[in-house]
């Protein structure tokens, strides 16, 4: 998924000379055809993310269309205040291209674990929230991301991740796509937690449990049609995210069900209100908070029992 993204942006640029990379922080080699083809499209700021926030803003009310590249943490976090000030106060299109999103650092500790991302990108005015499942979406995704006149802070998984979306789906900012109907429990999600919730409709299916999978590629604007139209045919739903489960995914369908007046059992599962202290592979560490399919499945079944 990450060297869709950045292959994207390069193919995006030989079709848009107002399309222009900052990186921070880049790696050995990372992105050399497109610095030696496209020199006047591509800067490299260093480590230094709220000056490259800044220096994509000034770029933004110039006409371009920059695609910023650094370490997530470091975009929502260290450059926070440049985000809301400098990009959002002014509604620019700028994309924030952030890796590592939620767990994906987790040998690294908290420093680097971005699973405040999205609470903290939900709350400026003007932001939009992008997280795709894998690297065929973030392709389709890409192609539109161009004319979309407003920030995106556009959320990166590890890379090589199974591929679990549909290609006849094509992405729309700000809709959802059902991935399975059924008629017990609505797992919700966003990015690879589709691939968790797939598995674990499979799952429950085995027990005797009918499940609806709705993937949210799009936090804000959230489908609240789309949403709210799935909720109606289940008893219980369950928000699934590798993210806090304060001010995410799993907030904003609180958010959208309490307004609603819709009754349902409800669960969010995500990482608990905690900084993560074990160290571990991804996988690992999303298996412990029960991001997984099988604490999903016990989840499910005693949330339906209850």
């Amino acid at each position: 998924m990450r060297k869709k993204c950045l292959e994207m942006v390069h193919e995006l640029a030989r079709k848009n000379d107002d399309v222009v990379f900052l990186g921070s922080d880049l790696g050995h080699k990372t992105l050399d055809d497109f610095r030696e083809e496209l020199p006047a499209q591509f800067f490299v700021e260093g480590i230094n993310e709220q000056n490259i926030i800044g220096m994509s803003a000034g770029m933004a009310l110039e006409g371009r269309i920059p695609y910023v590249n650094t370490i997530a943490t470091f975009i929502v976090r260290r450059a926070l205040e440049q985000v809301a000030m400098d990009l959002c106060l002014h509604d620019l299109p700028v994309r924030l291209i952030g890796n590592g999103g939620g767990l994906v650092y987790a040998p690294l500790g908290s420093t680097h674990l971005a699973v405040e991302d999205i609470a903290l990108m939900r709350a400026l005015p003007n932001m939009t929230i992008v997280c795709p499942a894998d690297a065929e979406e973030m392709e389709r995704f890409m192609k539109v991301s161009v004319d979309w006149p407003h920030p995106i802070y556009i959320r990166l998984a590890k890379g090589y991740d199974p591929i679990v979306t549909d290609p006849d789906k094509p992405f729309v900012i700000g809709q959802g796509q059902m991935y399975r109907e059924g008629s017990d429990v609505l797992l919700v999600t966003t990015g690879i937690g589709l691939r968790v919730c797939r598995e674990t409709a499979d799952l429950l299916e085995k027990k005797g449990v009918s499940a609806s999978v709705l993937h949210l590629p799009t936090v804000k604007p959230l489908d609240t049609e789309t949403l709210l139209s799935a909720m109606d045919k289940v008893e219980a739903v369950i928000s699934v995210e590798e993210h806090t489960v304060i001010g995410g995914l799993g907030s904003a369908v609180a958010e959208t069900m309490l307004e609603a007046g819709v009754q349902r059992k409800f669960k969010r599962v995500g990482v608990p209100d905690v900084f993560p202290d074990h160290y571990g592979t991804q996988n690992l560490i999303m298996e412990r908070y029960g991001i997984w399919p099988a604490p999903l499945v016990e989840t499910a079944i005693e949330l339906l029992k209850g």
